[in-house]
């Protein structure tokens, strides 16, 4: 595997491969990876000819009192686990090769951006639009890879490339999670031992939604109310979002009929705050077996 920093040089070891039709992967990371980005890596190198991953964590997405600074960091460590993998390069800039002066230039999907994360975190959505739009152009993948557990910027990335006609084929890799279901996450190091094991509570609760639903809750605000009020038996458990919303558009929902629906969580343990999703389809749930 070859790393490169700068633009040009990744752009040049790229343009061989296109002139000879080889389709290349992208799988853009802010880098500490886990076992869920190798899943996207795994995906991409099943699909493509040739697998680019990406590690910069972007200072366009983070608000001033968040964790830019403390974002966890380990390139070494990361570049062992992407090789192992199989991937052919790693493009990991620093700040001043992705932006040698100050972006003048915003990529905005402003209603989707604007709701639920992006209610709390102004600007966010339209930072990740902008760098990731950047890193189409600099490495123009036939493919990109991003994990279902950020669901709103999965919908957000998805929306961009079909309004402006990008050549990207996005694909969702379902969210890998941890033994006892706790979605896997670069911020999950930042939990204490304590924290990490109430943190168990989160994917509980899409269970509790599940089982909910399969008794026959159709109200929509209701089933947030219950989910919300499970979550907080735990404690240190903080629900900053739980929200009903129809998976493809992410718009508010009154009623749960036969259609699927999204339920996404943010919750706080801590200073960390855990994101979690799942799509529940109703017709289904009823017949399952929920814990």
């Amino acid at each position: 595997m070859q790393t490169f920093t700068t633009i040009a040089d990744l752009r040049a070891a790229l343009a061989p491969h296109r002139l000879d039709g080889r389709t290349i992967g992208l799988v853009p990371t802010m880098g500490y990876l886990h076992v869920g980005h190798m899943e996207l890596a795994r995906r991409a190198r099943a699909d493509n000819d040739i697998v680019v991953a990406t590690i910069f964590v972007n200072p366009l997405q983070f608000g001033q009192n968040e964790d830019l600074a403390r974002y966890p960091r380990d390139l070494a460590r990361d570049q062992a686990m992407l090789e192992a993998e199989g991937v052919h390069y790693l493009f990991a800039p620093g700040v001043e090769d992705m932006y040698p002066r100050p972006m003048e230039t915003v990529v905005d999907v402003p209603t989707l951006g604007a709701e639920l994360e992006g209610s709390v975190r102004p600007g966010h959505f339209a930072g990740v639009a902008t760098v990731v739009t950047k890193l189409f152009n600099i490495a123009g993948p036939d493919r990109a890879y991003f994990g279902e557990k950020d669901f709103q910027q999965l919908t957000i990335i998805r929306r961009m490339v079909a309004d402006l006609a990008q050549p990207v084929e996005v694909i969702g890799v379902p969210t890998v999670r941890e033994a006892d279901g706790l979605a896997c996450s670069s911020r999950n190091i930042y939990l204490s031992a304590e924290e990490r094991a109430a943190a168990a509570i989160v994917p509980r609760a899409l269970d509790e939604a599940a089982r909910l639903i399969a008794a026959g809750e159709t109200d929509a605000k209701a089933l947030e109310e219950g989910v919300t009020a499970f979550i907080r038996s735990e404690p240190l458990a903080r629900p900053e979002v739980v929200a009903i919303r129809d998976p493809e558009t992410l718009a508010e929902i009154d009623t749960i009929g036969e259609k699927p629906v999204l339920l996404l969580l943010f919750v706080r343990f801590g200073g960390t705050k855990l994101l979690d999703n799942r799509v529940i389809d109703p017709k289904n749930v009823k017949t399952a077996k929920v814990a």
